[in-house]
């Protein structure tokens, strides 16, 4: 309910001044038209970073829609595999308002195909989305900081610093090396320094091209201005070749650290 009100009072508070104010109707339009910029041979061309595979899919109805006050509009759209129309997939579109635009800022898989002998039925992947904690969450926790919002934070800074080939340039701080990586997902829990108040969450990130060469990447924000920030982004573990088959060595380790769980 809370989030409903700040929402509706953002509205009336851009409306005020004069911005623009976007509606469902604009967030479906939006998605139609990001669809249109990506299909070829009538197929949306969707980049599945888990699955490292090209999706050729074909919308069957936009779902719903969200409106988060301050953190955007989010559209979940139901399609199917263009060659196997019984394989569904549930997909969130992410955008930001933007002066009088709608930004896309990404696009992630909420749920997947699972076949049940002839027949396929969606589950829901994870770890889910940081936009869909807060719907679980109770009147009054969004007083406290909460993973999602930390979540979030770290998805705006991945999606503000991607290249154009869709890679963010993470530097190894060992070989002083910067090294382009394709986002794949981010994990819970976050965790919260007792001292020093950081907060810092793990994600997933891989070579790009390559099939086994997966990185821990962990981001570490304060919010020392009154806003949660991306301060430092460490290499946690890298991949590593031994007798033929890739493997993770740590960089560093939290022994010693101090820190408690963020829900």
């Amino acid at each position: 309910m809370k989030k409903a009100k700040d929402f509706l009072a953002s509205k009336q508070t851009a409306k005020a001044s004069g911005a623009k104010e976007f509606t469902e109707a604009d967030v479906n339009k939006r998605v139609e038209e990001v669809i249109a910029e990506r299909s070829k041979d009538g197929a949306f061309v969707f980049r599945d970073p888990k699955l490292d595979a090209d999706l050729n899919l074909e919308m069957d109805q936009i779902k719903g829609v969200r409106g988060m006050e301050g953190y955007g509009w989010f559209a979940n759209v139901i399609f199917h595999d263009k060659d196997t129309p019984k394989k569904q997939y549930a997909i969130d579109f992410w955008f930001k308002p933007d002066g009088d635009k709608l930004t896309l800022m990404d696009i992630r898989v909420q749920k997947g195909p699972k076949q049940d002998g002839d027949s396929y039925y969606m589950v829901t992947r994870m770890p889910v989305a940081w936009w869909w904690l807060p719907v679980q969450e109770h009147p009054g926790d969004m007083e406290v900081r909460r993973a999602w919002h930390v979540m979030s934070a770290i998805h705006n800074y991945i999606s503000a610093n991607k290249d154009e080939k869709g890679n963010v340039l993470v530097k190894d701080d060992k070989t002083g090396e910067t090294v382009p990586l394709e986002f794949i997902e981010m994990h819970q829990p976050v965790r919260h320094l007792k001292k020093g108040g950081q907060y810092f969450a793990c994600t997933d990130f891989r070579k790009p091209g390559s099939k086994d060469e997966y990185y821990d990447i962990d981001f570490w924000l304060d919010d020392k201005s009154g806003k949660l920030t991306v301060a430092e982004v460490k290499m946690h573990k890298v991949p590593v070749q031994e007798d033929g088959i890739w493997t993770q060595q740590p960089r560093y380790t939290f022994e010693g650290m101090d820190f408690e769980v963020t829900n």
